[in-house]
């Protein structure tokens, strides 16, 4: 290969780059100001036509994203698997669990489901709230933002607990005003090896989930929502970075939806205060996630078959 050849990925390399750079920027400095500048009303008196306008300023400013994955990274191979029983639209309200293992995630999450799903949301620390502009807009689309306490704060007092579950309840109670998808990775945090390898997780791609916020949110929402949806997602090429993504280097990503059928008794306990439901809803959560780890490596069979 010639000079002159090796410079041309590069070259292309460089161009992808700054395009996305650029209309991602120039995209969100056009976006951003009218949903800050309506967010700013709210404090003077709710309105739910701001907040609808709001959602549709950010779903415009996703389909700017979705449009450069659909033109600018035009090599991207996507496989989406949807089960037949889980019916999906705009209108609905959804709680979502997730496997986690890179920042593509949520641009995966965003593209699957801006023509599907109602604008996806997930819990913040609300120390967001601080940061200009990110945090503004995460309070003003109604991102559940919480005041997480230590044990140790909590057990010097013990009020605090109380306080915590209230501020959730009140936060997720304010999505119910309009359709909603509200995300979470039950294992807390990406996926890696070496915290795969200090966890000891008995699963083989997951790490080990964490079922407190999930029974949260259905203690909150459970009889108010329309499913409860997993979405499995596999880089059968490896897990990438960010930059990695938006400059072309990710080849195929594979998606699969399945509803998660909810027992009775799971929307009848009280995980904080009863050990019996806790443990009893730790051990469900567990096998859901047995279930997944297996769907894992069987989507990841399928392209080692296809290689």
């Amino acid at each position: 290969m010639s000079s002159e050849q090796k410079k041309q990925p590069i070259l292309k390399k460089i161009t992808r780059g700054l395009t996305v750079g650029s209309v991602i920027t120039g995209s969100t400095f056009f976006h951003g100001p009218p949903v800050l500048a309506l967010g700013l009303t709210k404090l003077f008196k709710k309105s739910r036509k701001v907040d609808e306008t709001n959602i549709q300023i950010t779903n415009s400013w996703l389909s700017v994203n979705n449009w450069l994955i659909d033109h600018v990274l035009p090599d991207l191979e996507w496989d989406i698997s949807i089960d037949d029983n889980l019916d999906l639209n705009l209108q609905g309200r959804y709680l979502m669990t997730c496997n986690h293992q890179s920042w593509v995630d949520t641009t995966v999450n965003q593209y699957f489901g801006l023509t599907r799903m109602p604008l996806t949301r997930f819990f913040t620390k609300w120390e967001l709230i601080f940061i200009p502009f990110v945090g503004q807009a995460f309070k003003i689309l109604g991102f559940p933002m919480m005041k997480r306490h230590t044990k140790e704060q909590i057990a010097k007092n013990p009020e605090l607990k109380t306080r915590d579950m209230m501020e959730a309840r009140k936060a997720c109670e304010q999505l119910l005003s309009q359709p909603f998808t509200l995300l979470n990775y039950l294992e807390g945090t990406r996926f890696t090896k070496e915290k795969h390898d200090q966890q000891k997780s008995p699963y083989v791609n997951l790490l080990k989930p964490k079922a407190g916020g999930l029974a949260l949110a259905l203690n909150i929402l459970g009889d108010k929502i329309d499913a409860l949806v997993d979405m499995t997602i596999v880089y059968p090429d490896g897990a990438p970075e960010y930059s990695d993504f938006w400059l072309g280097e990710v080849k195929r990503i594979a998606v699969n939806l399945r509803k998660i059928d909810l027992p009775e008794w799971v929307l009848a306990g009280n995980y904080e205060d009863d050990p019996e439901y806790r443990e009893r809803f730790q051990k469900w959560v567990d096998e859901l996630w047995a279930e997944k780890d297996q769907l894992i490596t069987s989507m990841k069979e399928k392209y080692q078959t296809e290689v």
